[in-house]
C-alpha cells in the first residue's frame, strides 16, 4: 500500500518525541508535517526541540521545517496524530475535523463524549463503529479517535478477559506511575520534588482511570457504548522512575476464580483479541506477558517488552478464603504503549478495518 500523509502535532513533547521516532519507518505512515507551539514555527525541528530519547532524531524530520498551531497553515495530509496539551487541543483538534481532518488524538478532552470513540485495539476495537455515528450526528466531513489514560490502557489490558469470563464486580487499583508520565511542559515534577519522596496525587488521574475503563470496557449496543457497571476505587501516586506505570490491582468477581483460570484467560487474550489476525505493525506479539518470578515486573527490566507494548503481569494470586477475588501486578511502558505506541495502533487498526473514513 501507499504509505499515508501524516502530521504530528505537538511534536516538540515527549509524546510527541515517541511519535516522531515510531513513525520515521513505519510501513503505513509517512511524516509530512511537525507542528507545535508558535514559538517554534518557522524554524528546523532540530533547531527547536529538546531531544530526550536515547535514539538520534530521524534525518527524516530533522530538517522539517515547524508549523504553528493555525488550520490555515497545517498542510491536508490524510492522518494527524496528536500529542497536544489537552487545553490547546479542545480547539485545534474540533476545528481540525471540521476542516477534514481524520485525528487520532493522545490529549484528554472529548475522550468520554458518548459518539468519540476511545480506544484501546484489542479490547474494543468494535467500538471504532462510532466513527459512523459520529460523522453523521456532527455533520463533520473529518474524525477525532482518541486514545485513553496511559494508566487506563495498561489496565484494561488485563481486565478484559478476566471481565468477559468472570465478571468483575469491584475494582481497587494503586498505581506508582513513571515521572515520564507528566511530559516535559508546564506539568513536569520538579526534581527536588520527588527525588527521596512519593507524591501520592496526581490531578484527575484518578477520575480518569474510573470513567474510561467503564467506557473502553463497554459494550457497544446500538449507537453508543453503555459503559461496564462495576465498582472502581483508583489511588495514582507519582515515583521516581523514568518511564512505566506498575499497578497494583485487586478484584472481586461475581464467580469463583483460581489463579490457573486468570492466567489462563491471559495466555487466551494473547490469542484471541479484537485484532487477532490483522498483522498490525505496532501490535505486540503477547499484549500481556505474565511472569512468575516473585520479584517481577519491574520497570527497569519489563517496561520494554514487545517494544514497549505488551503489558508484564506478576504475582497474580487469590487472597485466602476470598474465591471469588485476584490480586496482581501490572507494568507498561506509559509512553509508548500508554500514548504514541497505541495512539499509532489505534491508526493501524482504522487503515485495516475501517478504510472508508480515511
Amino acid at each position: 500500500m501507499d504509505r499515508l500523509k501524516v502530521a504530528v502535532l505537538g511534536a516538540t513533547g515527549l509524546v510527541g518525541q515517541h511519535f516522531i521516532r515510531l513513525l520515521s519507518s513505519h510501513p503505513f505512515f509517512e511524516i509530512a508535517a511537525l507542528v507545535a507551539s508558535e514559538r517554534s514555527a518557522g524554524r528546523k525541528y532540530r533547531e527547536v526541540v529538546k531531544w530526550v530519547l536515547s535514539c538520534p532524531i530521524p534525518d527524516s524530520v530533522a530538517d522539517m521545517t515547524v508549523c504553528p498551531p493555525d488550520p490555515d497553515k497545517i498542510p491536508k495530509v490524510d492522518l494527524v496524530f496528536s500529542a497536544l496539551p489537552s487545553d490547546v487541543a479542545q480547539s485545534l483538534e474540533i476545528e481540525l475535523v471540521k476542516r477534514g481532518f481524520v485525528v487520532v488524538s493522545n490529549a484528554s478532552n472529548n475522550r468520554l463524549d458518548p459518539d468519540v470513540p476511545l480506544i484501546v485495539p484489542e479490547v474494543n476495537a468494535d467500538h471504532l463503529e462510532l466513527c459512523k455515528v459520529q460523522r453523521r450526528r456532527r455533520g463533520w466531513s473529518g474524525l477525532l479517535v482518541k486514545n485513553a489514560n496511559c494508566t487506563t490502557i495498561v489496565l484494561t489490558l488485563t481486565l478484559k478477559p478476566l471481565h468477559d469470563r468472570f465478571r468483575i464486580r469491584r475494582l481497587v487499583v494503586t498505581t506508582l506511575q513513571a515521572l515520564s508520565g507528566a511530559g516535559l511542559g508546564a506539568d513536569a515534577v520538579p526534581g527536588l520534588l520527588i527525588v527521596d519522596n512519593v507524591i501520592p496525587y496526581i490531578k484527575k488521574e484518578e477520575e480518569k482511570v474510573q470513567t474510561e475503563s467503564r467506557k473502553i470496557l463497554g459494550t457497544l449496543i446500538g449507537e453508543e457504548v453503555r459503559p461496564a457497571d462495576f465498582a472502581v476505587v483508583a489511588t495514582c501516586t507519582r515515583v521516581p522512575v523514568t518511564d512505566g506505570h506498575l499497578e497494583s490491582v485487586y478484584i472481586e468477581f461475581e464467580h469463583e476464580v483460581t489463579v490457573e483460570d486468570v492466567v489462563h484467560a491471559f495466555e487466551e487474550f494473547n490469542r484471541r483479541n479484537k485484532i487477532s489476525g490483522l498483522d498490525l505493525p505496532t501490535a505486540p506479539p503477547k499484549p500481556i506477558v505474565v511472569r512468575e518470578e516473585v520479584d517481577r515486573p519491574q520497570p527497569r527490566l519489563d517496561r520494554m517488552e514487545g517494544n514497549g507494548m505488551s503489558v508484564v503481569v506478576g504475582r497474580v494470586r487469590r487472597p485466602e478464603a476470598m474465591s471469588n477475588c485476584v490480586t496482581y501486578l501490572v507494568l507498561g511502558h506509559n509512553a509508548i504503549r500508554g500514548a504514541a505506541g497505541n495512539t499509532i495502533l489505534i491508526a493501524e487498526t482504522l487503515v485495516k478495518l475501517m478504510p472508508e473514513v480515511l
